[in-house]
């Protein structure tokens, strides 16, 4: 077990009040004061590479893609769960787990894809936020992307005071996002019983729509999110006794539940917007900018707006994110720290180059969705392969029903990636129409 030390960015004040209530004393609000963890994950849940997904989803498909949705965010919730109780259970996130239970060549191996699967995470996040910005200011998107490189950085500096200045920052803009799409719904004619019926009839049209679904489960079940959650919770609160810590697990899982509820919300309403404006008459719009020039003569300038705006604090939040993701990934697996200007420079070059190459920015967006689903698995299984050692654990091991749904999930998951592959080979999947 490592040491305890005092988190940073906690008041005498906050941290008695939460020690008291660890310690069994009632107190009203106790929530709050641990909530923030799952909210700086769930970003991820609602990065730009979900709007691509998404809106090629309600696009071409109407709402028969709605239950991919629903599924990989219950995915989410149960992995994000999980991995918080990791980090609370054993003081050390899923990185630092990884290289000191790991040979040395897996722990390599892991390193490496998870560093290329943070760089095809903030490829997404950072390409969003610059298209959003281009679009919305009438401004180059080279301009939007060195804006966006300004801001991000600048709320990464808000991490020197803390875990929780970053929280609210992170949260306010999760409030942006969550408030656009809440107007899109209101605005939009929405078929809530094709909703309802897209939400619990699982159906694959076709080939396509497979790729989509993969993309979905890729922009939703995050390979970063699944290792920094489990570092944001490792030393928030700190108690080595096991009934406090019990306390702490049953409040993680009430974030994560609400959190990711919150995020699997926004995603369902990208769908339903998406199809609600553009598959009848415009089912062809499969990009973030077809869909803000469809969307004023379909819904109005307000509408289109909500969306740019919403994509900018998705791009923003999701890219602080994934920067602090990918230096947690970094000192878990080698022990190397590299200043946050730097990290934020490397991962910044894959959007540089791809706008270099005059590549199509959201069919970027959604093969980068594609990368992060099959990068999935590595944390994935090393989680559920921590998570159920009573060695590690303790009486927190994962069994039962949690175990046996969290390896259905990861099987769900490995299973459309091999598809993915199959299909990508050229080869033909049974059952499914070109």
């Amino acid at each position: 077990m490592t040491p305890l030390t005092r988190p940073r960015g906690m008041t005498e004040r906050t941290r008695s009040a939460m020690a008291e209530v660890l310690a069994g004393s009632p107190r009203r609000g106790a929530m709050l004061l641990f909530f923030g963890p799952a909210v700086i994950a769930s970003v991820a849940y609602m990065d730009p590479g979900n709007y691509a997904t998404n809106i090629e989803a309600g696009a071409g498909y109407g709402y028969a893609l709605l239950w991919v949705v629903l599924a990989a965010n219950l995915i989410a919730m149960l992995f994000q769960a999980i991995s918080a109780r990791v980090g609370i259970v054993t003081g050390k996130n899923l990185a630092e787990l990884s290289r000191e239970n790991f040979p040395k060549p897996v722990t390599f191996v892991m390193w490496v894809v998870s560093e290329i699967a943070a760089m095809a995470t903030d490829l997404a996040e950072f390409l969003g936020g610059a298209l959003g910005l281009s679009l919305l200011f009438g401004w180059p998107l080279i301009w939007g992307m060195v804006v966006t490189a300004i801001v991000t950085y600048a709320i990464l500096l808000f991490e020197r005071g803390g875990f929780r200045p970053m929280e609210l920052v992170i949260g306010a803009l999760v409030a942006l996002i969550g408030t656009c799409y809440l107007a899109e719904i209101f605005i939009a004619p929405v078929d809530w019983t094709g909703a309802v019926e897209g939400l619990m009839t699982p159906a694959l049209p076709d080939a396509r729509a497979l790729t989509i679904a993969v993309g979905i489960i890729g922009a939703t079940v995050m390979p970063h999110a699944i290792f920094l959650h489990s570092g944001l919770t490792q030393s928030r609160a700190l108690t080595n006794d096991p009934a406090q810590k019990a306390r702490l697990v049953k409040f993680s899982n009430r974030e994560v539940v609400i959190a990711l509820a919150v995020a699997g919300m926004v995603n369902m309403a990208m769908v339903i917007m998406a199809a609600s404006a553009f598959h009848q008459g415009h089912a062809e719009v499969a990009e973030i900018e077809t869909a803000y020039h469809t969307l004023t003569p379909l819904l109005g300038g307000f509408a289109a707006a909500a969306f740019l705006t919403s994509l900018i604090a998705s791009g923003i939040s999701s890219s602080v994110v994934g920067t602090m993701a990918g230096q947690m990934i970094m000192q878990g697996f080698i022990r190397r720290h590299i200043p946050v200007w730097l990290r934020r420079l490397i991962t910044m070059v894959p959007a540089f180059v791809v706008v270099a190459m005059g590549a199509n920015a959201t069919e970027s967006l959604v093969m980068s969705q594609v990368v992060l689903s099959i990068a999935l698995p590595v944390p994935m299984v090393a989680l559920l392969l921590f998570a159920r050692r009573p060695d590690l654990m303790g009486r927190f091991a994962v069994r039962g029903p949690i175990l046996w749904l969290a390896v259905l999930g990861a099987g769900l998951v490995l299973a459309l990636n091999f598809v993915l592959l199959w299909q990508s080979a050229g080869l033909p999947v049974p059952g499914l129409a070109e």
